[in-house]
């Protein structure tokens, strides 16, 4: 494994921390590669939760730039190439998982940075942390899912007025907005972001994978439709071992203890 990703398993988890923070974890080649390999392990490893941080003083500034530099090149970079061979397979890895993936932003995040965190299904800051869309200051659009998470996330209004200026969002205003979880002072923010991934992996994950794809579907589905995904969703649930040990528990009066199946 890359050291451009350090890898941690714990009790039915992995944290995984962004690892460049002399470039504030800026992604270049390796660090995309070392990232989708650990989130593909993740997904058939017995892993029920995944956390994703950054090392240092921020949590990712988005691309490195001194990869797609056009001075050092032959020709102007294509950069539609960089999203579909590394962004878009990333978000869509993050989006599919079966299991909940917490970010935990423990400083700036930019560009690509702001909306891999996004991607995520639960992201909690620091409250020093800021989110920055700066595509625009290099003549870009929000990638990486950008675009689409943020008016779905915040409205038409406040996307297109954080996509168009790149002005900093503080982590509490971002909680304000709705656009992340919620805002944690800087010291505390790491324990409750592992305390939250270890309280997800050890619940009913299966329900819990499909309660994340149930409320992503709704973005897209007509009320029919989803209410059809909804009764198939509980069909499934309903004939899992965490559903029969969540009833058991809760009639006997005890812990339950899921089993992610």
């Amino acid at each position: 494994m890359s050291n451009s990703i350090i890898v941690e398993a714990h009790d039915q988890w992995v944290e995984l921390t962004l690892n460049r923070p002399d470039r504030l974890n800026s992604f270049n080649e390796e660090m995309h590669h070392a990232l989708r390999t650990a989130l593909e392990s993740a997904q058939t490893d017995g892993t029920r939760a995944v956390l994703l941080t950054g090392a240092g003083r921020g949590f990712c500034a988005g691309q490195d730039l001194g990869d797609r530099d056009p001075s050092k090149m032959d020709g102007p970079p294509d950069l539609g190439q960089t999203v579909r061979s590394f962004y878009a397979p990333l978000v869509r890895l993050i989006r599919s998982s079966k299991f909940p993936i917490v970010c935990a932003v423990n400083g700036v995040a930019a560009g690509a940075g702001a909306n891999l965190a996004l991607a995520c299904d639960i992201v909690l800051a620091a409250e020093s942390a800021k989110f920055i869309q700066s595509f625009s200051k290099v003549g870009l659009i929000p990638d990486t899912g950008g675009s689409w998470n943020l008016p779905h996330l915040v409205g038409e209004a406040r996307a297109k007025g954080l996509a168009l200026t790149g002005e900093p969002l503080p982590a509490a205003k971002a909680a304000d907005w709705g656009l992340i979880w919620k805002a944690i002072p800087d010291a505390d923010l790491m324990e409750e972001a592992r305390a939250l991934t270890a309280q997800l992996a050890n619940g009913p994950t299966l329900g819990l994978g499909l309660t994340k794809q149930a409320i992503q579907a709704a973005a897209t589905d007509s009320l029919t439709d989803h209410l059809e995904l909804e009764a198939d969703m509980m069909k499934t649930c309903g004939e899992s071992a965490d559903y029969a040990e969540g009833v058991s528990a809760f009639l006997g009066k005890r812990a339950p203890k899921f089993q992610g199946r």
